[in-house]
């Protein structure tokens, strides 16, 4: 997929704020400073798209991109380590909550995960929720340019074999990444593509 456009729709909290469209939908979500923001603007090729920021937890709203005029790419709140009151957390995981269960237009959540770490109890229960609403979702392992290739190999392992432990039949679709490297962006975008097609069959079935 060749990224043409991809342009800033809207910020909010209020999911019935969300664009109206009906064009597939993809929630990138992670612990804070996991890398999200950077994997965004590497997918996109737009430097700035989304803001970096070395303070976890700065983004605080639903924040919406349309690419190439027929997909919205949905840039959501980090949860873990953001530096808010505890008042204002429960708050943004309110409206995440609330996304994740009235969003008709999402077709899948990505799921970040920094692949240099231990599976984390937070990462794990969120993925158990996802599955236990019955949201698609994929896990990105971000950060891969950090670790050496047997040691990606040995951590995704640990991941899955975790993951195995759980709820799941099967362990869910993963995408390694490294934004600095521009690692897994055609396989990730090939994934988001496949999607769209099957979505926009659908339609005009």
């Amino acid at each position: 997929m060749h990224i043409k456009s991809a342009n800033f729709i809207i910020s909010n909290t209020d999911v019935a704020k969300c664009p109206n469209e009906v064009l597939p939908e993809y929630a990138f979500i992670g612990r804070s400073n996991v890398g999200k923001s950077s994997l965004i603007n590497m997918l996109t090729e737009r430097k700035s798209l989304a803001k970096t920021s070395g303070r976890p937890g700065k983004t605080q709203l639903i924040n919406h991109f349309k690419i190439n005029e027929n997909w919205f790419l949905v840039d959501l709140p980090g949860y873990g380590y953001a530096r808010v009151s505890k008042k204002s957390k429960k708050t943004f995981q309110k409206y995440i909550t609330d996304y994740f269960a009235k969003r008709e237009q999402l077709v899948c959540a990505f799921v970040l995960v920094d692949i240099r770490h231990e599976p984390q109890k937070i990462d794990m229960e969120f993925m158990e929720w996802l599955g236990e609403n019955s949201v698609p979702f994929c896990i990105i392992f971000t950060k891969a340019d950090k670790l050496k290739p047997q040691a990606i190999e040995r951590n995704v392992t640990t991941y899955l074999k975790e993951l195995e432990k759980g709820v799941w039949e099967e362990a869910p679709a993963y995408f390694i990444t490294s934004s600095s490297k521009n690692l897994g962006r055609d396989e990730l975008l090939a994934y988001i593509e496949g999607i769209n097609i099957e979505f926009f069959k659908a339609l005009q079935n």
